[in-house]
């Protein structure tokens, strides 16, 4: 829309300045129609190009839960991940993915982006979690710090760091336990770390089945191991031992006490 030239004579300025101002209201407002139309038209063609990516993976692996993250740090790909399953970066027009770590190169070093948007998230999700549905192992002299732990009763490296959790207490390191029967529900293991989050006496249960002793199954309807292990496969858990650090950190499989000491900067490195 053309605007009208103002003419500025003193005897016309008073008449034409009112009509201008509602032209130029009238054009603003068909701006801001036209702005937000295109951008309507621009998010419901993101939405297209987005379930058009799904369908053709969907296509390609039915089977499979795909849920978009958004955006990754590759310009032409998106972060989708499958329900309980690995993070995909996959290209915008739906042709050909990857998966794997992806690192950003700073001039310090090399950083895990993807472990590092995962650790925020893990940051949040525990510090919401009830600590009464959790194992926990308190040191008698005060806590220092955290440790969370998914464990399995069958797993030899839960096992070998379960025989360090009285070292661990020692240096003020709390450890927190959720279940993670790695077989799966309704397997052996499932109903043997039933058993000890079913109990009376928690943490002597599951003390006596890390140290192979053979106990009566017991299940109660609000035991949270199948909540637990939904939740370490969505943060990213695929293995036990999986410890969540405080920061949100994971660190997977079997370190020392003396390495988590160090690690929460509880003991000295030399």
């Amino acid at each position: 829309m053309a605007l009208a030239r103002v003419n500025w004579n003193r005897a016309s300025t008073a008449l034409e300045l009112p009509v201008l101002l509602c032209k130029l209201l009238a054009y603003i407002s068909l701006c801001m129609i036209a702005n937000t139309f295109a951008e309507d038209i621009s998010v419901r063609g993101e939405t297209i190009a987005l379930q058009k990516v799904l369908a053709k993976l969907e296509a390609a692996r039915p089977e499979f839960h795909y849920i978009i993250l958004g955006e990754s740090d590759i310009s032409g790909y998106l972060r989708i991940a499958i329900e309980n399953g690995p993070i995909l970066y996959v290209a915008e027009d739906g042709s050909h993915f990857f998966d794997g770590s992806v690192y950003r190169v700073e001039a310090n070093g090399f950083v895990d982006v993807e472990e590092l948007r995962l650790a925020s998230n893990r940051r949040q999700i525990f510090a919401e979690l009830d600590v009464d549905d959790m194992i926990v192992f308190a040191p008698a002299g005060g806590t220092k710090a955290i440790i969370n732990v998914f464990t399995d009763i069958d797993c030899g490296y839960c096992r070998k760091l379960h025989n360090e959790v009285e070292e661990l207490n020692s240096y003020g390191i709390e450890v927190r336990y959720l279940a993670y029967p790695r077989a799966g529900l309704d397997s052996p293991s499932y109903y043997k770390i039933t058993t000890a989050w079913c109990s009376d006496d928690r943490p002597d249960t599951l003390t006596r089945l890390k140290a192979g002793k053979t106990l009566p199954n017991k299940n109660c309807i609000d035991n949270p191991v199948a909540a637990h292990l939904r939740l370490g496969r969505e943060i990213g858990v695929d293995g036990t031992p999986a410890i969540i650090m405080m920061d949100g950190t994971m660190v997977p499989g079997y370190r020392s006490a003396a390495d988590f000491a160090i690690l929460l900067g509880l003991k000295n490195s030399g």
